[in-house]
């Protein structure tokens, strides 16, 4: 069963096909890495999978159309964490963590009995239990972010669907994210981010997919993605490839001259 396919998925904004014809999909126990330049429609792409814009095409999840399933069944199948991370409310981090279990509240004549533990689960994997009765819009801009990634785990999802999730996380915390990701691989699960870091995509994705002016021009392995002609072609750059503790590095050192 596949948790996510998209076919001839095209979205046009004003007249211009944003995206083109892509087709994506995502199985069990894949982290897959969308890359590309600004610009080149990984939003629009990631929003249209989820219906959240109107797009031409075909989308289903877990092997079922979207535009069949209700916002329940749609909760209960993917997560989203969107871009922005902002948090308005002056409730307790602990709160919002907990919004991540509403679509399994109802599920059963017990109501939702695990979600206690599954939210601490959440707030241990991203670091933020100490911040459970902070107050969440006192918090810092990586602090936000690593609460709002805890309320998408907490939603216990197959699917996670994350756009630019390290985006103002520090180094360390950069790591410490993508290792959650790839552990939810080993409970069956699949994780879909957008990411700018290079370095990154190469050393933590099992998938890349490498989106330019609408169009997938790439899909596969880090290895076979991640080529100087791709990255002169989609980015305009000169890169470092080498290998370290286990794993690829990848990091741009230039400006393309061709």
């Amino acid at each position: 069963m596949m948790l996510l396919g998209a076919e001839n998925l095209t979205v046009r904004i004003g007249g211009r096909a944003i995206i083109d014809n892509v087709a994506l999909s995502v199985g069990h126990g894949e982290l897959v890495g969308l890359i590309g330049p600004n610009g080149a429609g990984k939003t629009t792409l990631l929003k249209a999978c989820l219906g959240l814009i109107r797009a031409a095409g075909d989308v289903q999840l877990m092997d079922r159309p979207l535009a069949r399933m209700t916002p329940l069944e749609r909760a209960r199948a993917v997560a989203y964490l969107p871009q922005d991370h902002e948090i308005a409310w002056a409730v307790a981090v602990r709160h919002i963590v907990g919004l991540g279990r509403q679509p399994w509240r109802d599920c059963s004549a017990f109501g939702d009995y695990a979600g206690g533990q599954i939210v601490a689960r959440a707030m241990a994997r991203m670091g933020v239990e100490g911040l459970a009765e902070r107050r969440a819009n006192t918090l810092s801009g990586g602090e936000r972010a690593r609460v709002l990634i805890a309320r998408a785990l907490a939603q216990a999802t197959p699917l996670l669907i994350a756009d630019e999730p390290v985006a103002g996380l520090d180094p360390a915390h950069q790591i410490a994210l993508m290792e959650v990701f790839a552990s939810l691989l080993n409970e069956g699960r699949s994780v879909v981010c957008s990411l700018h870091d290079l370095g990154l995509a190469a050393r933590w994705c099992t998938r890349l997919v490498v989106l330019s002016q609408g169009c997938v021009v790439a899909d596969g392995p880090p290895s076979a993605v991640l080529r100087p002609e791709i990255l002169r072609r989609v980015y305009g750059v000169e890169a470092f490839f080498g290998h370290a503790d286990g794993g690829p590095v990848v990091m741009a050192t230039g400006l393309s001259k061709k």
